[in-house]
C-alpha cells in the first residue's frame, strides 16, 4: 500500500489543553491543522492535572 501524503499549514505536537486550543485558534483563522499525540486526548497531562492548571486571563475586569 502506498503512503498518503498530506499538507497542512500547521502541525501541533500534543493534544493537551494548549495543543488543542492552538489547533482551534488556527482553524478559526482558516488554517489547515493536524494534531499529533502519543495518547488519546482525554489521557493527556492536562486531564491528569485535575483542576491544577493556572492561566493568565487578560479579559478580567477590575472589581467594583
Amino acid at each position: 500500500m502506498k503512503p498518503t501524503r498530506r499538507r497542512f499549514d500547521a502541525l501541533i505536537i500534543g493534544a493537551g489543553g494548549a495543543g488543542l486550543r492552538a489547533a482551534l485558534q488556527l482553524s478559526l483563522a482558516e488554517a489547515s491543522v493536524a494534531v499529533v499525540s502519543k495518547v488519546f486526548p482525554t489521557r493527556s497531562h492536562t486531564v491528569a492535572a485535575q483542576g491544577g492548571i493556572n492561566a493568565a486571563l487578560g479579559n478580567v475586569l477590575p472589581d467594583n
